[in-house]
């Protein structure tokens, strides 16, 4: 936080009530994540602020836990009660743990379905649909369809490649395949065959107006002049549609429904359009296009869904398919929603707008380190079972939130944390020339984790052979007196390192530290918002191996991605 930003006293005042409120709650483990994002939830007016509230935000919630760890968690609740006594009400509020209980799927056999636009991989959005819908399948023993919904081929035009992707993705986030699959662009007979049909009974007609047209009648509550055509005039259209005779944009296939909805959006809503361009499955055999309300509406009949789960921005979906099944005589799935969720490192990414970026070359591919893609998370080490407990925990909520990617790293260090190797990464490395005459060669057996969560442990042999090794540099510059972690209390004069005793003597601070010969040059990539930061140094050479992910002492978890025959290992940042 510079020193320039006057924050004023109200927000002081806000951060802190948070910042003691999460403590309370999470019993002197406050994560500044969750505090930035109920912070967001009040003010909307400071969500471009975020970045700089940030550190401000982790300076009090690390207050906050040092006010618990010395006084208790009862000092915290004093505290609130004086300053803040509204915020202990969320305290004594009883918590609902996983996800409620679908209606009416007792005594049905439950079908979800999952149905992204394959224009690109999964992001971190489409991974709650992912992880939501197939847990209620698992909670119902009932079924779950992966449903590529790719009949747009021109605003969002399918990637080959994606189909592949999604289902990578989705295994990997629920440890399983899907229990159908479809693509809807293979199914274009069924959604043709009930256009005409819904044109032949009459609650379907081929209007030509323009858009621009259209919407003018439309909004003014007036019929198309097209909308009491005959059966038969619409039918001739239809086909004339289907042959490719009729240019895009020159008519689309409208639901009949009252002029008198007071909404506007669901007054005679367009279900086909013309579209000649080439997809990639099915290259250029159709003209004529479901538009996706019209299209999912077919479908979830077809495969018998029984419940649909999605965003609240989609509601008017709801209602103009609910108008359709009414024309057809259907019974309708039983619909819950979950309202936006928007993470602050990623507010302004689209699939759209990251595919551009990338042909751009601004990105690296669709798993560059920087992008909220699954396989970027995939490629940084993320546990995949993190971000299912991420999205249950948050629930089915229609409240707008906003989160950091702080909070779902906080899931992702409990998944790791007992499972994670430590490695030493010395930056900026200082090499010093240990004095050990007189003493033994002494083996070192340094566990791999520091409450022996992780079995094993690495040998590092010191003595007169293997007498130098490496510190940061940093440590180096603070004191001429340190101890080397697990090992001796030195003494620095310039390049040589005498040892003083083998025990702790006394409060010097304890650094990581590195033998030479057990050392080889790294590189850790480490993502940021316009770029990739690039920190250089030592790797503890014991024991590692690609895909491995370790803590580096003092720094944060990493992934080791490549480990070459010459040149730096490379690893890449997971999060502190």
């Amino acid at each position: 936080m510079s020193e320039e930003e006057d924050w004023g006293i109200e927000i002081e005042n806000i951060v802190r009530k948070y910042a003691l409120q999460n403590s309370l709650e999470y019993k002197g483990k406050g994560v500044s994540g969750s505090v930035l994002g109920r912070i967001m939830s009040e003010r909307k007016d400071l969500r471009s602020k975020a970045k700089l509230l940030k550190s401000y935000v982790e300076s009090e919630v690390t207050r906050a836990n040092n006010i618990a760890k010395e006084h208790g968690i009862g000092h915290i609740e004093r505290l609130l009660a004086k300053e803040n006594p509204d915020a202990l009400i969320r305290k004594k509020q009883k918590r609902r743990v996983g996800l409620p209980d679908l209606n009416n799927a007792e005594n049905r056999k439950v079908v979800l379905r999952f149905a992204p636009n394959p224009n690109g991989p999964l992001t971190i959005g489409h991974s709650r649909g992912v992880v939501v819908n197939s847990k209620f399948a698992e909670k119902y023993n009932g079924k779950l369809i992966l449903r590529f919904d790719d009949t747009d081929t021109k605003v969002k035009p399918p990637l080959l490649d994606a189909y592949k992707w999604i289902e990578e993705d989705y295994e990997w986030i629920t440890g399983r395949k899907p229990d159908v699959i479809i693509k809807a662009s293979e199914r274009m007979p069924i959604y043709l065959k009930y256009a005409q049909e819904m044109i032949s009974n009459g609650f379907g007609y081929v209007c030509r107006c323009s858009s621009k047209e259209f919407k003018k009648l439309r909004d003014d509550g007036v019929s198309s002049p097209y909308r009491e055509r005959s059966i038969e005039e619409n039918l001739e259209d239809w086909d004339k549609m289907i042959s490719g005779d009729i240019e895009e944009g020159d008519a689309v296939v409208r639901v009949k429904t009252s002029m008198e909805i007071p909404n506007p959006a669901l007054r005679d809503w367009p279900a086909l359009r013309i579209q000649h361009r080439k997809h990639p499955l099915v290259g250029e055999k159709y003209k004529v296009w479901p538009l996706l309300d019209f299209q999912s509406a077919i479908e979830d009949h077809e495969q018998g869904v029984s419940h649909i789960i999605r965003g609240k921005d989609l509601m008017d979906s709801t209602r103009k398919q609910k108008l359709l099944y009414e024309h057809f005589q259907w019974e309708y799935p039983e619909t819950l929603y979950w309202g936006r969720v928007k993470v602050f490192e990623f507010g302004g990414f689209s699939t759209s707008g990251m595919k551009n970026s990338i042909m751009r070359n601004e990105y690296s591919g669709w798993d560059d380190i920087r992008l909220p893609t699954i396989k970027s998370l995939r490629r940084r080490g993320f546990n995949a079972s993190s971000l299912n407990d991420f999205w249950i925990d948050l629930g089915l909520s229609q409240k707008d939130i906003s989160i950091s990617m702080q909070t779902l790293e906080s899931f992702n260090v409990k998944k790791i944390d007992s499972l994670t190797a430590r490695r030493s990464f010395i930056r900026e490395p200082i090499e010093i020339d240990l004095k050990i005459e007189g003493i033994n060669p002494i083996i070192l057996k340094i566990p791999n984790h520091p409450e022996n969560l992780v079995e094993g442990h690495r040998e590092w042999i010191i003595d007169e052979n293997n007498c130098k090794i490496y510190i940061e540099k940093q440590d180096v510059e603070k004191s001429d007196k340190i101890r080397l972690k697990d090992f001796a209390s030195i003494k620095i004069n310039k390049k040589n390192g005498n040892i003083e005793s083998m025990d702790i003597i006394d409060k010097r601070p304890i650094v990581h530290w590195l033998p030479k010969n057990n050392s080889r040059d790294a590189i850790l990539y480490i993502p940021s918002e316009k770029d990739v930061l690039i920190q250089e140094g030592l790797l503890e050479m014991k024991d590692i191996s690609e895909g491995m992910i370790c803590q580096l002492e003092r720094v944060g978890f990493a992934k080791i991605e490549k480990i070459p025959n010459t040149g730096p290992i490379e690893m890449i940042w997971l999060h502190g």
